[in-house]
């Protein structure tokens, strides 16, 4: 199993660990459907109240989809199979509350898991980026969860970036991003806190707050999500030269940090 799960029975809060570190908790295929069978898990399970997700290790809580997954594709420009738009709670329609807790890296399709979270803890070691257009890629889905999350330009800016800068926590926090930080490794106990303050509160008023705060972003991301697969058909590179540019890539060091 690429996921594990941790339920505190006497307070009500589960831990999901993305558990892949020797691939810096990038997630393929198997790890895409663990994470949504988890969520959709824990809509039946009523001693689960609150959730926790991070990543195994202190180098990376997720980079994304991992690169050796194979995803064929359809001809059509209308439609796009992705196989992470399914690994976030909200996606799985559950609407307990999950904080992410984040140490090291948080790049590319982390932000799927970021944007359909309550809110966001991270290490003050914590660095934040999107590779996609470095590589030829369209960053859609990505940019519109970090768009209700964060002011446009620093959105437009991470994402027309690539890989030449991270954000670092300090200024992930400041422009709304993160939720708190913390000292190295110490983002997890934090989220764990919080959860357990949520999980002791009446569990209908909870959920009913967390649908409540996600419908006041619903309507506009339904519309640009849309647009996404439309706009990642055709303004991506061939996979074959998405390969040569990740490979070239492989050694660029000197990141900017913001």
């Amino acid at each position: 199993m690429s996921i594990r799960v941790e339920t505190e029975k006497e307070t009500g809060v589960a831990l999901v660990t993305l558990d892949r570190p020797e691939k810096h908790n990038a997630i393929d295929l198997g790890m895409a459907g663990q994470l949504a069978d988890v969520w959709k898990q824990f809509r039946f399970d009523d001693a689960v109240r609150a959730v926790v997700v991070t990543g195994a290790g202190s180098k990376a809580f997720c980079t994304g989809i991992d690169r050796s997954v194979d995803v064929p594709q359809p001809s059509s420009p209308y439609s796009i199979d992705d196989p992470l738009i399914a690994i976030g709670p909200k996606a799985n329609d559950l609407w307990k509350p999950v904080i992410a807790a984040v140490e090291g890296m948080a790049c590319g399709g982390a932000f799927y898991l970021l944007g359909e979270s309550e809110f966001v803890v991270a290490s003050r070691e914590a660095t934040f980026f999107d590779p996609h257009t470095t590589y030829g890629m369209v960053s859609a889905y990505e940019t519109i969860y970090l768009a209700q999350r964060m002011p446009y330009g620093e959105v437009a800016r991470m994402a027309l970036m690539g890989t030449a800068e991270r954000t670092s926590a300090r200024r992930a926090y400041e422009t709304g991003l993160v939720s708190e930080l913390t000292e190295p490794r110490g983002a997890l106990d934090a989220a764990l806190g919080c959860a357990r303050t949520m999980a002791s509160y009446p569990t209908g008023a909870v959920q009913g707050t967390v649908r409540a705060v996600w419908a006041a972003r619903e309507a506009g991301r339904a519309g640009a999500l849309a647009h996404a697969p439309h706009l990642i058909t055709l303004g991506n590179v061939p996979p074959e030269r998405q390969a040569e540019l990740f490979e070239g890539g492989r050694g660029r060091g000197g990141y900017r940090l913001r």
